[in-house]
Formats: structure tokens, C-alpha cells, sequence
């Protein structure tokens, strides 16, 4: 009886992260599940359970935009990024977070920008964009704060190129509880230096 082997590759899960990610490359999709839904059907395997994680098929898609994309997808990602910045500084009071694939680099032209924002006052940022003149639609948001499920504000706005920036705002004790990691929470000295490469 052999051993089993911890590093075996796992060819079809790769196949489908790498279908996911160019159909996320090429045709726009930003929904990880509809990629990897899409990609097992196109595989013929859409009743497979064994489907590629979120982070196997940003994986594939860094891959993907350095082979096929390496000419138009850093000007893309910069302008994403710049935008992303001028919204954090004008919302700079709120402390302001980047999340997603515009920090994570996996960004395409259909992307949107994901930012957190902390404060107490539920109101202070819908406040502070109406006294603006700031377009936006407002919302909510399910999300975890402190292991317990809570509804927190949205909002959607578009930035001067045209992309959609998604915001939610967390209560302010949320931006000290540890669960931000440089990898996938850039402030705005960290989103400067991104840009700065």
C-alpha cells in the first residue's frame, strides 16, 4: 500500500481555476461562483463538488493577466488603484480601507472598488456625501463584526473614470480589532506605495 502524496496535483480543480480565471480576464465576470460554475459547465464537469477555491483562481488569474494581459492590464490596474486613492482621500476621515482585487492586483476593467470606512454615526458618511455633492445609492451590508452577524451601511458610488466603488461602513471599534492583514487591507500610505511601484 503506498503513502499518500500531500503535493499531488489535483488536475481537473486546476483546469477549472484556470477556465475561472479567463473567463473572469476575458469576459469580465467578477463573481468567483459564477466563474467557477461557468468554467465546470464549459469543462463538461458541472456536477462536480470539488470546485477550486476563490484564492486558487485569483492564483490563476495573476497568471492569466501576466501572459495574456501584460500590456494593457498594469495601465488598468493603476488607474483602478488612482481612483481608488482620490475616493480615500476624500474620505479620509473615515479612515479608509482598500479590500479586493483592486488591492490584490487581480483587478480588471469591469472590477469595482471595495472600500471599508469606520464610524460610530451611522449616518456621518451619508452626511458627508450629500454636504459634498457626492452621487451615490445607498444600501446595506451583511457582515461578521465580532462573531456576530450585524447590517451595516452602503454605499455605491462612481469614481471620475467611470468604475463603481462600493463602500460599508463598520463601527469604529471594527478598524481596531486586529482582523486587517496588509495583504488584503491597504490605509492610504499603503495604497500610495502601491502605486508608487
Amino acid at each position: 500500500m503506498g503513502k499518500p502524496h500531500p503535493q499531488r496535483r489535483d488536475l481537473m480543480r486546476e483546469q477549472l481555476a484556470h477556465m475561472a480565471a479567463k473567463l473572469m480576464a476575458e469576459d469580465g465576470i467578477t463573481d468567483h461562483a459564477y466563474a467557477k460554475r461557468k468554467a465546470a459547465r464549459q469543462l463538461g464537469a458541472s456536477d462536480t463538488h470539488h470546485l477550486p477555491s476563490n484564492q486558487e483562481v485569483d492564483d490563476a488569474l495573476h497568471s492569466y493577466r501576466a501572459l495574456y494581459q501584460q500590456e494593457s492590464h498594469p495601465g488598468v490596474l493603476h488607474q483602478l488603484r488612482q481612483d481608488a486613492l482620490a475616493a480615500m482621500r476624500q474620505l479620509e476621515a473615515f479612515h479608509p480601507y482598500l479590500t479586493g482585487s483592486v488591492l490584490s492586483g487581480t483587478a480588471g476593467e469591469r472590477s469595482d472598488i471595495n472600500l471599508i470606512l469606520f464610524s460610530d454615526d451611522e449616518k456621518a458618511v451619508l452626511l458627508f456625501l450629500l454636504k459634498h455633492n457626492v452621487e451615490f445609492d445607498d444600501g446595506e451590508w451583511k457582515t461578521q463584526i465580532g462573531g456576530r452577524k450585524e447590517t451595516v451601511p452602503s454605499y455605491t458610488l462612481a469614481s471620475e473614470s467611470g468604475a463603481q466603488i462600493h463602500i460599508i461602513v463598520l463601527p469604529e471599534n471594527a478598524l481596531y480589532s486586529g482582523s486587517r492583514h496588509p495583504e488584503t487591507h491597504a490605509d492610504i500610505a499603503a495604497v500610495e506605495a502601491l502605486l508608487a511601484v
